[in-house]
């Protein structure tokens, strides 16, 4: 099972976290985004690019960009750009957004709108790194025989993660999807519904094998499980400002070490070949949880 780790909210320590990542073993780093949230964020392309200028060889994953947020153009640019600056190390992880309208209504877009503006971008996304001029006249991106110079590094441009849990987020998967990444998922819904994208794969005219399994899951690991539990709950809890005590067991990941492997292992045995592990906690509570977790998780996910 490959691994990624999420980089923290604090932006002075992307570049070291990045570096200690790649060290460790770790497939990738990633981080989401919001323009304005419940907390600190920052904006996924640029922390990438630090990461990407800070490492050689591990993978650069945004988890999510929300990418009705952005002029479709525009984000082809940038997640260009990115791929081009770490020579081909970009994964564009993507999402609609939605849970808290107050940044629609700062970017001007409707949310309302989300799905289809990230539908349409995501087609253009597809037929800018094809190479070659495109002209567009869509809903609410128009491109008068335009193209992308320079081009990606990666064939077709930067392999497309989507994300979500709702039937739009599926069959969006199914049209454009490289990988499926949900949130939330217990291995059972995860094996169900990467069954259903490869029915929509196959249904809009594409290799239904040719799209991976992923998860995103909020963790952490402590020698004392209870201890572990708490802190998740707690972590969580204050970023989707609600109370998850009673979904901790379905959807997070928490425990002693065996714990924690033996639970990303049934994600795994579920189709997951990847698991984006979003770490709790923060300065050196969360600096603990990554050093257990490395010494004594990755090794297994890994073997």
């Amino acid at each position: 099972m490959r691994v990624v780790l999420t980089l923290s909210a604090d932006q002075t320590a992307v570049a070291a976290e990045a570096r200690a990542a790649e060290e460790a073993g770790y497939d990738g780093v990633a981080t989401g985004e919001h323009l304005f949230f419940h907390g600190p964020v920052a904006n996924g392309f640029v922390t990438l690019a630090a990461a990407a200028g800070a490492t050689t060889r591990i993978r650069l994953l945004s988890s999510l960009t929300v990418l009705p947020l952005y002029p479709a153009a525009l984000a082809a640019k940038l997640a260009t750009t990115l791929d081009r600056v770490s020579g081909g190390r970009f994964d564009l992880g993507v999402g609609v957004g939605g849970e808290h309208p107050p940044e629609f209504t700062a970017a001007g877009v409707e949310v309302a709108e989300r799905g289809a503006r990230a539908d349409e971008a995501l087609e253009l996304l597809r037929a800018l790194w094809a190479g070659g001029p495109v002209d567009v006249s869509g809903r609410f991106t128009r491109l008068p025989g335009l193209a992308l110079d320079p081009p990606p590094v990666q064939p077709g441009g930067p392999p497309v993660w989507v994300g979500g849990r709702a039937g739009a987020a599926i069959r969006r998967a199914g049209r454009f999807g490289d990988v499926w990444m949900p949130y939330m998922y217990t291995p059972e819904q995860l094996a169900g519904s990467l069954a259903e994208v490869r029915r929509a794969a196959e249904a809009a005219g594409r290799d239904p094998a040719a799209v991976r399994g992923a998860v995103f899951c909020w963790g952490g690991v402590d020698e004392d499980a209870a201890r572990s539990r708490r802190q998740v709950v707690e972590t969580v809890s204050a970023v989707y400002q609600q109370d998850f005590d009673r979904l901790a067991d379905r959807y997070l990941l928490h425990g002693d070490p065996d714990r924690v492997a033996a639970r990303a292992r049934e994600y795994a045995e579920a189709g997951a070949g990847t698991l984006v592990l979003s770490p709790v906690g923060e300065g050196a509570d969360r600096e603990r949880v990554v050093e257990l977790f490395t010494a004594a998780v990755l090794p297994v996910l890994r073997g």
